[in-house]
């Protein structure tokens, strides 16, 4: 019986002890998962007796902590990342904007149009301020004047063409006779009956289409009637910028943000300078290709010299591709009235005079006020000219010009603010981006 109760009393001992093992080696496990405590050597464990080898629950595995996302993707993509973003922001809202612009293009173009011609009539406003005219007095005398000239201008165009009409007609069939003697005696084997194919092709198409004809004809009708509502938009909208710019410049600068308005109110003076040296710069020299161009083409006898010079100036208000219009029409109507001789002359008068104008004319008008890289010139008026037809190509040069100017005037007062110890106009940093700013910064710090 006394063996019995000794052999019950090491059993209830020794199952104490391996309770009291479980529960350290539980505490150790529970420990490390936490992290609390490093991780013992096998060789600093006590080697525990055969007998109290129990299974028990295997240590956790531990994994090295995750970096942020944010820290792994390279700097270049992650700037690449939210410039793409911004960028189709930015698209997004041109195309909004252009879709809106299409539903009221007759406004805008309109306004555009006023600003052009306000810009080239606000300094006779000033100048009968100086002699003492009151404001409304001095805006109605510009304005009437201006209107008055433009008006003369047209009147005496569609005069001069209807003058010139059976003239021209009697020429162009003489022209085209000549032509056609010319073919027949050229190297290129024209035949009498090809050339009166093409002339019986050419009545049928247009007695074919003659229900086209006619509906571009009604469409004609509601294009007059839309460019009779863009001139009197425009007029309105001329007297009222002339008589009340600054105020309506005032009001439109209050829309800006308080922290952006300085930089704008610096900027729209400049950018109104650079549109006024535009608009007259390019009348000047629209002037002068006119004037000697025109003459050249009175003197080769080409019928209709005076329209054609008035064409010329109109023309030139699209840079580029206006003068080349205008050039090709004086060579056309010179070829079908006068012949090959006089054409190729009104081409070499056209050319000598654009020459001219290029690198003397406007170098020496424009000068620096309005610089305009001649691709960005090129692109802007066909786009233009996509966007909004003749008028858009009119308004997209002069648009670019301003633009340019308050961009790099606000770029400069940016920078001027930074060096001033402002700081960068604008918020700072932030988003993916912010992560590299504040680690460049910190190493700045160490440093």
């Amino acid at each position: 019986m006394a063996k019995r109760e000794g052999w019950l009393g090491r059993l209830g001992s020794r199952l104490n002890r391996m309770e009291a093992r479980l529960d350290e080696r539980r505490a150790e496990v529970e420990a490390e998962s936490r992290g609390d405590l490093p991780h013992p050597a096998p060789s600093d464990r006590e080697p525990a007796p055969a007998a109290a080898a129990v299974p028990g629950p295997a240590p956790a595995p531990a994994y090295p902590e995750r970096p942020d996302p944010v820290s792994v993707v390279p700097w270049g993509m992650r700037v690449a990342a939210e410039v793409s973003w911004r960028l189709l922001l930015l698209a997004g809202m041109l195309w909004v904007l252009m879709k809106v612009i299409s539903e009221v293009r007759l406004v805008v173009l309109a306004f555009a149009a006023a600003m052009l011609v306000t810009a080239l009539l606000q300094p006779f406003v000033v100048r009968l301020r100086r002699l003492g005219l009151p404001r409304g007095l001095a805006t109605a005398v510009t304005a009437i004047l201006g209107f008055v000239v433009i008006g003369l201008v047209g009147w005496f165009v569609v005069w001069q063409v209807m003058e010139n009409l059976d003239d021209l007609s009697d020429r162009v069939r003489d022209g085209i006779n000549e032509l056609k003697l010319w073919a027949l005696d050229s190297p290129f084997h024209v035949t009498e009956k090809q050339i009166n194919d093409i002339a019986k092709n050419l009545s049928e198409t247009i007695g074919t289409n003659t229900e086209q004809i006619t509906t571009a004809g009604l469409q004609g009708v509601t294009v007059l009637v839309e460019v009779l509502t863009g001139i009197l938009l425009a007029m309105f909208s001329t007297l009222f910028l002339l008589y009340d710019g600054k105020r309506i410049w005032h009001w439109t600068l209050a829309l800006v943000p308080a922290t952006a308005r300085p930089g704008v109110a610096g900027a729209g003076p400049r950018a109104w300078r650079t549109l006024t040296a535009y608009v007259r710069g390019t009348v000047l020299v629209a002037l002068i290709d006119a004037i000697f161009i025109g003459l050249g083409i009175y003197f080769l006898d080409v019928p209709m010299a005076v329209p054609l010079a008035v064409f010329i100036f109109l023309f030139a208000f699209i840079p580029l591709v206006g003068a080349v219009v205008s050039g090709a029409l004086a060579v056309v109507v010179a070829l079908v009235t006068q012949g090959v001789f006089s054409a190729l002359m009104v081409l070499l008068v056209v050319l000598a005079v654009q020459q001219i104008e290029g690198h003397v004319l406007q170098p020496f008008i424009l000068g620096r006020a309005v610089r305009v890289h001649p691709l960005a010139v090129v692109l802007s008026v066909a786009a233009g000219g996509l966007i909004a037809g003749i008028g858009g190509a009119v308004v997209a040069v002069p648009l670019v010009a301003v633009t340019n100017t308050a961009v790099g005037y606000l770029r400069a007062y940016s920078r001027e603010q930074h060096h001033m110890g402002h700081g960068a106009v604008g918020p700072g940093p932030h988003g993916a981006t912010a992560l590299g700013s504040a680690t460049r910064e910190a190493g700045n710090g160490d440093q």
